[in-house]
């Protein structure tokens, strides 16, 4: 999902509270291993670019997107978890937002993907077609990027098409469109009984917040209570469709979210006992919903504090699927294969570095945060802190206390978090970070 907070879905405390009921979520959580600190990047390029290639997103030169050019994304160079699966034999499908490239080799069919449908960037830009300035603006051709935004089909080895101006009439009912077109593919790899990935980036709930024509009024309460139905409904139909095509058990299937909840008023969304919308380091930003199913294969009624981050799902998709894992650049990925089955009580990760945009805000190790910078808000000021704020998760998870009795008690914490950035700083040095924007061809540079 895009936008998803951690406190939406009644399985982690929202669902009929937000106004809207997710029965088929709920039930999915039981069947399977929920997480509750399950960890993403800030924001929605850098989140997909950390979960397409299993590395911090600044090492791909995604931790922001340049403002003054429109060329940004993923270089060719980088091995994204759609190759690696296309290399071990799956036929592979995106339907939805992509937001890591709106150029010529940068699309989805141009990094592993056979097919697509959805949109290149942001959905907040469907509100540009409904105003006059920009239409102006745009036929005056003053930029390339300057233009409206397209929903696009494309296949692998063609330049993608577009079909329709991405506006205020489309962006409702594209999810629906979405879930047509995943239905359509399983139907067509159960025929061909071909393995598949197939990867789904929704765009509700991202502003502008709104249900479909069908949706719309369904929970009598809310907006969000409308959509909440709507998406609930819809990863419903992809759940029966695998039962109703006899593949259920031989599917792994996640649900998850890109990073936190909207911060703007009138479209803000709930992160649950957390603190902060996206955009932030504040757990807000950072926790989002994580659901696996594999029946058989992954315990059912799990539910796990540990520390895991999007960009495990890389190396653990490979373990589980027979991909391969590339050692010829720094891999963040780790193995929660053994974890998720249940044969590892712990978690292989324990800390995690915190970026927001390619700044280095602080560290996260077990249950404690060291911040040197933070923003209160996505849309605030950025606060360099003189002396490291501290909180222990277990005792402030809403992150307000920073130094209290409690914490100056603990400031031995500040040498293993010490130890965990020492090691990322020098994996910075040893593969020196892409820049953004950096256009192909790209080859990383020689070591000395």
């Amino acid at each position: 999902m895009d936008n998803l907070g951690y406190g939406e879905i009644g399985a982690y405390g929202g669902g009929v509270t937000r106004g809207g009921a997710t029965p088929r979520l709920d039930t999915l959580a039981e069947q399977g291993v929920r997480l509750t600190n399950y960890n993403v990047e800030a924001q929605c390029t850098p989140s997909r670019a950390a979960l397409m290639t299993g590395r911090y997103a600044v090492r791909t030169g995604n931790g922001s997107v340049p403002l003054d050019t429109g060329m940004y994304g993923l270089t060719q160079w980088e091995y994204t978890m759609a190759e690696m699966l296309s290399d071990a034999g799956y036929t592979t499908a995106m339907f939805g937002k992509w937001h890591l490239g709106q150029t010529p080799g940068r699309y989805p069919t141009d990094q592993g993907f056979d097919e697509w449908y959805g949109i290149p960037n942001s959905t907040d830009e469907s509100y540009w077609p409904s105003q006059a300035q920009f239409n102006a603006v745009a036929k005056e051709q003053i930029s390339p990027y300057a233009v409206a935004e397209y929903v696009y089909d494309g296949r692998k080895g063609a330049e993608p098409k577009p079909v329709k101006v991405y506006d205020l009439d489309v962006r409702p009912e594209i999810d629906g469109e979405l879930t047509a077109k995943a239905l359509d593919f399983i139907d067509r790899q159960t025929v061909a009984k071909k393995p598949f990935f197939l990867f789904v980036p929704y765009t509700i709930p991202h502003m502008p917040v709104v249900a479909s024509k069908e949706f719309a009024g369904a929970s009598g309460k809310s907006k969000w209570g409308d959509v909440l139905i709507q998406m609930d409904t819809y990863v419903g139909r992809l759940l029966d469709r695998l039962e109703e095509k006899g593949i259920s058990d031989n599917t792994i299937f996640i649900f998850t979210s890109d990073n936190g909840p909207e911060m703007i008023p009138g479209q803000h969304g709930w992160s649950g006992p957390w603190r902060g919308s996206y955009f932030t380091g504040l757990e807000g930003s950072l926790r989002v919903p994580f659901i696996v199913r594999w029946p058989g294969k992954i315990p059912a009624g799990v539910v796990s504090d540990e520390i895991v981050h999007e960009m495990d799902l890389y190396s653990t998709l490979a373990a589980w699927t027979g991909g391969k894992v590339p050692s010829d650049r720094i891999i963040d990925s780790l193995d929660q294969s053994a974890f998720l089955a249940g044969t590892q009580q712990k978690s292989s990760r324990d800390s995690v570095v915190v970026y927001v945009g390619n700044d280095l805000f602080g560290v996260k190790w077990r249950n404690w945060k060291m911040m040197f910078k933070e923003v209160e808000r996505g849309t605030d000021e950025k606060m360099t802190f003189d002396f490291p704020r501290m909180y222990n998760l277990y005792d402030d998870p809403k992150e307000e206390y920073q130094i209290n009795n409690e914490t100056a008690q603990h400031f031995w914490v500040r040498w293993p978090m010490g130890e965990v950035l020492k090691a990322h700083q020098a994996s910075v040095a040893e593969e020196p970070l892409i820049r953004p924007g950096t256009p192909d061809p790209y080859s990383p540079p020689k070591a000395n």
